[in-house]
């Protein structure tokens, strides 16, 4: 039977709960154990698909085709594993779940409540992973923060298995905020003090708290939130600033987080932790010895979570290239043909993000055209991809009214078009073309010089398609299909063969971007972009916008 771990919260949300999760995780698969991590989330959503990024950052989408939380796009980019359906659960499942039980008669006639049957749902849904064999230890990270009324099933749940399992079985790790006042010139203890003492209301005792601190903690500060919060000293954890997400890991190494893990679930049997991998990625992070500018035109840029995935990737792939990747967020609902030179000039490579809707859609065409015409290193990305073959059919076939139907569902010239198994879904959670797909690359490409292969599985996430009644059009143009799903004929990859480097793709490749295995398109875009920076163009035609977010 596999260990459980639980990571809960307090005092606030956003300190980081799935990085920290990750980082003990890698640092225990340093150590030659088996981990996986799972995500349970309070809200009723039944999974965040349906969720405006504003909300809720970005929909991480898994090699099985769940719409889950962000934070396993972390645990995979960590873990360098896949994750799936059952690692990300919500309170809309959950009661979906028994209320589908309910009204098939399972209950026998019960007053169905949250306890015991919700609280057995989660529970069961909790143990799952660790079921199977194929892991030694299971983290389960609880979504929000302890005192909110819609995590208080799930903290009854971790109290009752806290309970029930062996206590070598079962570790509560607790993530709290330890302050710095200004005017007091101090580090305050009391909200973790408060936080442990609602957790402890619950029936939930942490074996271990790692407070989150802009300031270096003292033994004596150390002591004291000990003392309060009853655990052991060496069980406090400072969880200090960084830098960057992956030199948590490290810093977690030298708190002995992992050490304290294993010694408190009974585990005497495990190697040194071999993190030379993850350490030279790192210092490649830190020591880059060239620079890049990628313009990254999106609908969401006040939110960074909207594209989390693709701002990782890009960190992995510059690593790859030992160059920093400085990205410029440009909106795309602000890029007109009269100021698009003043908006995007200085970029060493462009890249139209993902979305829904017609929000901003003119301006990721405007900005395709400026790549293409000006030779600029380019990447799209789903509704990317789409928008730049908009741009060539009104562009270069001279197709000026060619559209998509997603924006505008009459277009005379419906370049792109819904996929024909969606046209008659009516519900909207979990019915896109979502999970992994093959998808086969012709040779002689840019494609198959990226990926070195004629078949490849990418994960997708959309409804609407490349039209394949133009493209027979297109590829006599100069835009061809490279990558092509065999069984569908639908369009996987695009490119302009007598662009340095233009290619779109249908699906997400930064979901499968990892440290160890930064992925190969992502890789040959900052690749494109190194060859195209090294032009030196003047600082004088460097945008203010650009000038401003790089200073």
């Amino acid at each position: 039977m596999a260990k459980y771990i639980f990571v809960t919260g307090g005092v606030t949300s956003s300190l980081g709960k799935g990085i920290i999760a990750a980082s003990l995780a890698k640092l225990l698969q340093a150590r030659g154990l088996k981990v996986t991590i799972q995500k349970f989330d309070p809200y009723i959503n039944v999974d965040p698909g349906t969720l405006n990024p504003y909300e809720h950052g970005e929909c991480f989408v898994t090699e099985d085709g769940a719409e889950t939380d962000l934070d396993l796009g972390h645990y995979e980019r960590f873990l360098n594993i896949n994750t799936s359906q059952a690692n990300n659960v919500t309170t809309g499942r959950i009661y979906q779940t028994v209320i589908n039980r309910e009204r098939e008669g399972d209950y026998l006639g019960k007053t169905v409540q949250v306890v015991p049957h919700i609280t057995d749902e989660i529970k069961r849904r909790m143990l799952l992973l660790g079921q199977k064999d194929e892991y030694d230890i299971v983290i389960t990270e609880i979504g929000g923060t302890v005192g909110d009324i819609e995590s208080l099933p799930f903290i009854e749940a971790v109290r009752q298995l806290q309970w029930e399992l062996p206590e070598e079985d079962c570790l509560i790790m607790h993530l709290t905020l330890v302050p710095y006042l200004k005017a007091a010139k101090e580090l305050k203890t009391k909200p973790t003090q408060q936080s442990v003492k609602l957790m402890s209301a619950n029936g939930v005792h942490p074996d271990i708290i790692v407070c989150r601190t802009e300031h270096p903690l003292n033994d004596e500060i150390k002591r004291k939130i000990a003392l309060f919060c009853n655990v052991k000293t060496e069980a406090v954890i400072e969880s200090a600033d960084a830098s960057t997400i992956y030199e948590v890991p490290i810093l977690m190494l030298r708190e002995k987080l992992d050490l304290i893990v294993l010694k408190k679930l009974n585990i005497t049997q495990f190697a040194e932790a071999d993190l030379t991998k993850w350490k030279q990625f790192l210092d490649k992070v830190r020591h880059p010895a060239k620079k890049v500018t990628i313009g990254l035109i999106g609908k969401y840029i006040e939110l960074q979570d909207a594209y989390k995935s693709i701002l990782e990737s890009f960190i992995h792939a510059g690593s790859v290239n030992d160059c920093k990747v400085y990205v410029v967020n440009v909106h795309s609902e602000n890029i007109t043909a009269e100021n698009v030179d003043e908006k995007l000039n200085g970029l060493d490579g462009l890249l139209v993000a993902p979305g829904f809707g017609f929000r901003g859609i003119e301006g990721k065409i405007i900005a395709v055209k400026f790549a293409r015409e000006k030779k600029l290193p380019f990447f799209g990305i789903c509704l990317g991809m789409q928008m730049a073959a908009i741009e060539f059919a009104r562009n270069v076939l001279n197709i000026s009214d060619a559209n998509s139907t997603e924006m505008e569902a009459d277009t005379p010239n419906p370049v792109i078009d819904m996929m024909q198994e969606q046209k008659e879904i009516s519900m909207k959670g979990g019915t896109m073309r979502l999970g992994s797909y093959p998808c086969s690359i012709k040779e002689r490409t840019l494609a198959f010089e990226i990926y070195k292969t004629n078949q490849i599985f990418e994960r997708h996430r959309h409804r609407w398609e490349f039209n394949n009644k133009y493209l027979a059009e297109f590829e006599n143009a100069g835009m061809i299909a490279s990558g092509v799903n065999d069984q569908t004929g639908l369009v996987e990859i695009m490119e302009i063969n007598s662009h340095p480097f233009f290619i779109g793709v249908q699906f997400h490749p930064e979901l499968k971007s990892t440290v160890e295995n930064p992925h190969p398109i992502f890789v040959h875009f900052i690749k494109a972009a190194k060859t195209y920076s090294a032009k030196d163009y003047p600082e004088t035609i460097v945008s203010e916008n650009i000038a401003s977010q790089l200073s």
